[in-house]
């Protein structure tokens, strides 16, 4: 029977991948290299093994310290061959080795040969080797040769002066720098690499220097410049310039604008992508500035080039977040590349589509997209589900078809991490559009049916908790909560009974039908199951056994957990089982950050506090214990916040001071812990003499001297003030160190009995508004906010001026109010022109108090802030808006 005939490369994918390298040892190549001694050596073989040598190195494989110098030596000896292909692969393995200092000298003869050679390819290649394997003494011998070759007719050579400059002005760059007028005179090369390298060695010799940048920048923009290479590195040295000179000059005026936007105009494809990408990268870019590079980056979206038309929509995917208006242009341009057999290409141009989009085209694109999806992986999908939540929130009337796209490929195949983006997208749409709270919730309790990711299920079930008893008819949510309670694994069956809890609480029709479904969990297989069952069935039983009344109920199941688990874990492990039972209240809720000292290396600053590091509430005890245990403090009260300790000394100073502020009811207490870092000094008689002359509310009443303190042994010194009772009292104090120093005799350790009053300055400490906030989170911000209540809320805006970015404004209000930032919206996207962050804390008097702060950018610098409060007390909330206000 005759065979069809097949062509030999056919089977090739099922054959394994074939390597020259396959098998071989360090040991047996060692071997080989003999071959470099031969008499009449073999320029082939020797290549090859010097091959096989390169590949082991470049794969991980170590050379001893005498296997390194065996094979560098023999290696010399392959100067005297005359065959260029050897005699390159001798510079490559040379590089590789990099022999010490003492091995070095053997070959600098025979390299100096090279480098002033006939023959340009060793001139090139010597010049490489020679500045990779000398230190600062040889190249000073070397200086004359390489100055010459940075002007050498020869491009090769001239680049590989340079390339070798711009690696040595790592190590001596005293050296490199004496070159400036052989590289000035090399940025003028005809050659397009040289000048490439040349203008990149001088801005590096130059960078420390803005005014030399600016003039190197204002006389290359002339138009001296030829390589497209070199044109992309000025194109980014120009938008640097324009970005440090940007606070002195208005958008309109930018220095260089006018030779960026020539650029777009050069032959050179790469220069043009390069200058469009600057222009629509300028802090405060007007829609004029940015119109002509938006025009080139269109004309690339129709290129043949693959690299061109991913580079041309990532670009304008990234102007869409801050000027969409400005790509709308593009959009039937971008259509077309939805088909882009370039799966990143098309995702970058659906998600452009979704940011610049109108209301009249969010169907259409719903069809295009959903024939897409199934082609793209998971990390694409999640980018495109992200923007189709924003395209929802901009046109909210469009819900119904994005949320039910949504749904549909919620229930494709997918990961865990695509899912859950779905899954908070349906979330966020339910919360801030209240249209789309009855779909969504429906869409999610399908979900769930069929959900494989226990995370996901108990999250749901959560929120369903929350949401599900405020729509209309909350009874047709509880059939696919019970059914969880029956087909799913012990961790979703506990979050299941506890939302069917919640229902019953907040739904009275419902509570006799829930009273039934949790009494059939009581005997569920699990431990946490019967136990929430049980717990539950009591509570809305109203037995009187858990609570009392109806507020109660509420409050038990729907308030927030505004404990750090990280202090009530501790607090349980500290408690020692007795006849007093645990009490809940006595949980720190201030969420504290690592102490100062622990930050810092051993030895360097004072520890402050000789405490465990176990975690916040080990802290926040010995600080109380040890303030009780100074009866001067004992009738202050319960202390409210403790700070992370402040320095006021510099590091490796003499003497090393930091302070903690106490902070109680109407006292704050100072403690000051102080290091002696002089072996031949014993300080007697320590004391911080405090000026409160700019702290005009404070009147110092105690001060609390350290009898003692010898070399590396830490103590504390106190100092308390009196203040207005349970209000955020501000001020600065300057603090002097007074003490007695004597001389130690090192050989006895003992201290001379005279001794000296000194004093040293120690810098000023400021007692801010943020000390009197503790930083406690909560765990469901919108449920806090809403059982908060209007009453007591404050509204105003206010204009923050200029900023660097939108991050930098939120960081400063945060830094500012001391609160914790909740659900993570203290982090900012980039190129963001508006942010919510929300902050919760408790306010001194134990007043709780939430923030919702609305940041804008107002123009092209200035951020805009709306702030929101709500606490216990309204005059908190008009506190909160004065220390802004303030500040």
């Amino acid at each position: 029977m005759a065979q069809p005939l097949v062509k030999k490369d056919d089977d090739r994918d099922d054959e394994a991948e074939y390597s020259p390298f396959l098998g071989i040892e360090k040991g047996a190549v060692l071997q080989e290299a003999r071959v470099f001694n031969d008499p009449q050596l073999d320029a082939r073989r020797c290549s090859q093994v010097i091959t096989k040598l390169l590949y082991l190195l470049n794969q991980g494989d170590t050379f001893t310290k005498i296997e390194a110098t065996e094979v560098f030596f023999a290696v010399t000896k392959l100067f005297q061959s005359r065959d260029l292909g050897l005699r390159r692969m001798v510079y490559l393995i040379i590089k590789e080795l990099s022999p010490s200092s003492d091995e070095v000298i053997i070959v600098t003869s025979s390299l100096m040969k090279d480098m002033n050679s006939k023959t340009d390819m060793y001139r090139a290649n010597a010049i490489r080797v020679l500045c990779r394997i000398t230190d600062g003494t040889l190249l000073t011998q070397i200086e004359r040769y390489l100055k010459q070759a940075i002007v050498d007719k020869n491009p090769v050579v001239a680049s590989a002066a340079l390339v070798s400059g711009i690696h040595l002005l790592q190590t001596n760059p005293e050296i490199v720098k004496r070159w400036s007028n052989e590289v000035q005179e090399a940025v003028q090369s005809r050659a397009p690499l040289v000048q490439f390298h040349a203008l990149a060695l001088l801005h590096q010799i130059r960078q420390n220097d803005r005014l030399a940048v600016s003039k190197l920048v204002t006389s290359l923009t002339r138009g001296t410049v030829r390589s497209p290479l070199a044109q992309c590195l000025l194109i980014r040295y120009t938008s640097q310039v324009i970005r440090e000179s940007g606070n002195n000059t208005q958008p309109g005026d930018r220095p260089f604008y006018d030779y960026l936007e020539s650029c777009l105009r050069h032959k050179s494809e790469m220069v043009i992508f390069e200058a469009a990408r600057a222009i629509t990268e300028l802090n405060g870019v007007t829609s004029r500035e940015l119109t002509p590079a938006i025009t080139v980056l269109q004309l690339f979206l129709s290129s043949s080039k693959p690299v061109l038309r991913f580079a041309a929509v990532r670009t304008l995917n990234k102007v869409a977040m801050t000027h969409p208006m400005a790509v709308t242009n593009c959009n039937i341009d971008m259509e077309s590349l939805i088909s882009d057999q370039n799966r990143s290409i098309a995702t970058l141009a659906i998600t452009t589509l979704l940011k610049t989009g109108n209301e009249s085209s969010v169907d259409r694109l719903m069809k295009q997209i959903t024939n897409f999806m199934s082609d793209i992986a998971d990390e694409f999908k999640i980018v495109v589900v992200e923007a189709i939540r924003s395209l929802c929130l901009k046109f909210p009337l469009k819900y119904r078809s994005l949320m039910n796209f949504l749904s549909n490929i919620l229930r494709e195949e997918g990961g865990f991490d695509y899912k859950k983006a779905i899954v908070d997208s349906i979330v966020i749409l339910i919360r801030d559009i209240p249209d789309a709270k009855e779909s969504g919730l429906l869409h999610l309790c399908e979900f769930i049916e069929d959900c494989e990711f226990t995370y996901l299920s108990t999250q749901i079930l959560h929120f369903l908790g929350v949401e599900g008893p405020k729509t209309s008819d909350p009874s047709k949510y509880i059939r696919y909560i019970y059914n969880r309670v029956h087909l799913e694994n012990a961790t979703v069956r506990a979050s299941a009974v506890s939302t069917l809890a919640k229902f019953g609480a907040a739904v009275d029709e419902l509570k006799p039908r829930i009273f039934v479904l949790l009494r059939r969990c009581v005997f569920d297989s699990d431990d946490e199951v019967r136990d929430r069952a049980t717990l539950y069935q009591n509570t809305l039983g109203g037995d009187g056994s858990v609570v009392e009344t109806d507020k109660d109920v509420k409050d038990f199941l729907f308030g927030s957990f505004d404990i750090p688990l990280v202090n009530l874990e501790t607090s349980l492990k500290n408690y020692v089982p007795s006849e007093e039972p645990f009490d809940i209240n006595s949980v720190p809720r201030e969420v504290k950050s690592a102490p100062l000292a622990e930050k810092k290396a051993p030895g360097k600053k004072p520890a402050g506090l000789g405490v465990s590091s176990s975690g916040p509430l080990s802290t926040v005890d010995s600080y109380e214990r040890m303030l009780l245990s100074i009866p001067e403090f004992a009738n202050f009260g319960k202390l409210f916040k403790s700070s992370a300790p402040v320095e006021l000394t510099e590091a490796e100073t003499e003497y090393a001071v930091n302070v903690v502020k106490h902070v109680f009811d109407k006292h704050i207490v100072f403690q000051y812990n102080c290091t002696n870092t002089i072996p031949e000094q014993l300080l007697e008689n320590v004391i911080v003499i405090v000026d409160a002359s700019e702290a005009e509310e404070f009147s110092e009443v105690f001060s609390k001297p350290l009898r003692s303190l010898p070399y590396d042994s830490p103590g504390q010194t106190f100092v308390a003030f009196e203040k207005p009772e349970g209000l955020a009292t501000v001020g600065k104090f300057t603090n002097i160190l007074r003490f007695i120093v004597k001389e130690v005799d090192p050989s006895t350790g003992e201290a001379e009995e005279d001794g000296v009053e000194d004093e040293y300055q120690l810098e000023d400490l400021e007692v801010v508004a943020a000390d009197y906030i503790l930083k406690v989170g909560v765990s469901n911000f919108r449920n806090a906010w809403e059982g908060m209540g209007p009453d007591c809320e404050r509204v105003d805006e206010y204009g923050l001026g200029p900023r660097e970015s939108l991050a930098e404004a939120v960081n400063a209000v945060i830094t500012l109010l001391g609160m914790q930032p909740c659900e993570g919206t203290e982090v900012v996207p980039p190129n963001s022109r508006s942010h919510t962050c929300l902050l919760s804390g408790v306010y001194i008097g134990n007043i709780k108090v939430l923030v919702r702060l609305s940041f804008g950018l107002d123009g092209p610098k200035d951020v805009a802030m709306k702030l929101a409060v709500r606490s216990e007390d309204e005059t908190v909330s008009d506190a909160i808006h004065e220390i802004v206000a303030s500040g």
